[in-house]
């Protein structure tokens, strides 16, 4: 079946944010992508190949459209064209900021690429951080790029936009972790099994209203110490440093 050019710009014009949150869905490439959110999101529109749903005979979507490679290469955003492509409604979240003492979650303080959100909450699912709090000056969530580069954890991980300096100022009574050049060695430091990693913009780092209610600064030290090095790591990389020495402080409690 071929798609109509009003289904083909309909689709297209998911690509922008305005679109996406009119319609409140977002969309998704690639089998393993797309079978690992249907298992959680609801899927409502399926687009693809023949061979595609003949191997998958047991997708269920509210609509399914078989369609040609030349289709998808025309919907698809991605360099190369999957079998699979669908549009999913997109989930909302009850805030529930008492998780914060419970356990650790992850904030993010204006987030601007799509690939570092998308390793991130990829991070959070791997060390078990079931909620990340975003600025609302951070990147999209459900922006494709972010989807494509959670490799599926988006379906394990509640992303929640909100003022992060209310939410700090509601909650002074939790820990409140973030990196710093001048912060104390985080391989020296006893961390809590709860609280907020506070994470920092890829140029400015943590900004200044949020970096006064951070209670303790964490510095990830190079090696060897006395050598020149790069002069900052990528906020996906420090972040995923700095979660598995949570971790692994919590396995030998």
């Amino acid at each position: 079946m071929s798609l109509s050019k009003n289904r083909i710009k309909y689709i297209r014009s998911l690509e922008l944010k305005k679109h996406r949150k009119e319609e409140q869905v977002f969309i998704a490439e690639g089998t393993k992508l797309v079978l690992d959110l249907m298992e959680v999101f609801d899927c409502v529109t399926l687009l693809c190949t023949p061979d595609w749903i003949k191997k998958n005979a047991s997708t269920k979507a509210n609509e399914i459209i078989e369609i040609t490679e030349d289709d998808l290469n025309k919907i698809s955003q991605l360099k190369t064209a999957q079998q699979v492509f669908a549009i999913f409604k997109q989930p909302h979240y009850e805030l529930d900021t008492d998780v914060l003492k419970r356990e650790l979650c992850i904030g993010l303080d204006d987030i601007q690429d799509p690939g570092n959100l998308g390793t991130i909450i990829r991070l959070a699912d791997w060390f078990g951080i079931e909620n990340i709090f975003c600025s609302l000056n951070t990147v999209e969530v459900y922006n494709p790029k972010v989807i494509q580069a959670t490799m599926g954890a988006i379906a394990r991980v509640k992303i929640h936009y909100l003022a992060l300096e209310q939410l700090l100022e509601n909650n002074k009574e939790i820990p409140i972790y973030g990196t710093f050049l001048e912060g104390d060695n985080i391989y020296q430091e006893k961390l809590s099994d709860n609280g907020l990693i506070l994470m920092g913009n890829e140029g400015n780092g943590i900004s200044d209203e949020l970096q006064k209610m951070v209670s303790k600064k964490l510095f990830i030290p190079n090696y060897p110490t006395s050598r020149q090095t790069s002069e900052s790591l990528n906020v996906a990389t420090a972040t995923a440093i700095v979660c598995a020495e949570f971790r692994r402080q919590v396995s030998l409690k």
